[in-house]
């Protein structure tokens, strides 16, 4: 009976007239009973009733469920089939990411990469209907994921990322450029990168500065955020004893990621723990939301036709045995 409605539901306050017909079969029965007055009634104590007495009652119980079905055959029920014809407004975006060494740091838990791509992943699980692309970036950049409708994919790429990939360092120049070549030729009504990086541009043969004037010619929008915790860090270092955990000085080109912002219509953040991540995610997904119409089909199929039919069948069934083995029964 799933997505089963009825077309005239205020019919289906007849059936209260089943409950009554019971009622009232019952009644007549107790009144219709007769009565025979003997002197002594033992003679007839051992004589069998007949199978037919045992059933009497059917022909009624047969006529009462045919009523009820026929009641809501007239109540027409419907199977309704839901479509919906989803348009929109098109955004795409690409996350650039920053995997270097430094997003190892344990000032996020677990530490600053993993916990940018719980964000993220996040963050594309939020937005079904837009095409998103992934690229990362340390000394050098590559595409991860080109702009895809396929979330799955995105994500599992995502999930596949870890630090060392590529030469270490931080090119935030290349990486934005990179996501720039991706994205500049997309005929969506609104272009957005997501920059996210912890460090100082210090690889790269593109400044990050001519990268957003690249992303500003193409009317690309780029926000921009900054992961790290105000002061020190724990940072991985490599001794003889292997990787160590050690405090040390976060260092962020604010200045930089601010200009690359504000360039282009975008905007900088400043993420310092999980939660601010999160909140940075929010409020980018809240500024770039798609407009969405939806319009929504319901194809209705008529239902009735097996209601009325197991009714007459069931009348009919009553008539013949009224007819022929319950003909001499009241």
């Amino acid at each position: 009976m799933n997505n089963i409605s009825f077309a005239l539901p205020g019919l289906l306050w007849l059936l209260s007239i089943v409950p009554l017909m019971v009622a009232f079969y019952v009644w007549r029965q107790s009144r219709d009973s007769a009565t025979l007055r003997m002197p002594n009634l033992s003679r007839f104590a051992g004589t069998p009733k007949s199978f037919r007495n045992y059933l009497r009652h059917v022909l009624f119980g047969l006529r009462a469920l045919a009523v009820g079905l026929l009641i809501i055959a007239l109540a027409r029920p419907q199977k309704s089939d839901n479509y919906q014809d989803v348009t929109t407004e098109g955004i795409d975006i690409i996350l650039a990411m920053d995997i270097s060494g430094s997003m190892l740091a344990r000032d996020f838990k677990p530490d600053r990469l993993e916990a940018s791509k719980d964000v993220a992943t996040e963050f594309i699980t939020g937005r079904p209907y837009d095409r998103i692309g992934l690229v990362v970036f340390s000394g050098e950049s590559f595409t991860q994921c080109p702009l895809t409708t396929d979330h799955a994919v995105l994500i599992n790429l995502l999930r596949e990322l870890k630090s060392g990939m590529i030469a270490d360092g931080t090119a935030i120049g290349n990486g934005l450029a990179t996501s720039v070549n991706r994205i500049k030729d997309s005929e969506a009504k609104s272009k957005v990168v997501i920059l996210l990086t912890d460090g100082v541009n210090n690889m790269g043969n593109i400044a990050p500065e001519t990268a957003a004037g690249i992303a500003k010619t193409f009317g690309i929008r780029v926000y921009t955020i900054g992961v790290g915790s105000m002061g020190t860090a724990p940072y991985p270092v490599q001794t003889p004893y292997g990787v160590q955990y050690m405090d040390a000085q976060v260092e962020i080109d604010e200045d930089i990621l601010k200009d690359i912002a504000s360039s282009t219509g975008g905007k900088y953040f400043r993420a310092t723990d999980n939660d601010k991540l999160l909140e940075v995610y929010k409020e980018i997904d809240q500024m770039e939301k798609s407009k969405i119409d939806v319009k929504q089909f319901v194809k209705k199929e008529e239902k009735f036709l097996p209601f009325a039919l197991l009714a007459f069948i069931l009348l009919f069934v009553e008539l013949i045995c009224r007819l022929t083995v319950y003909k001499n029964i009241s």
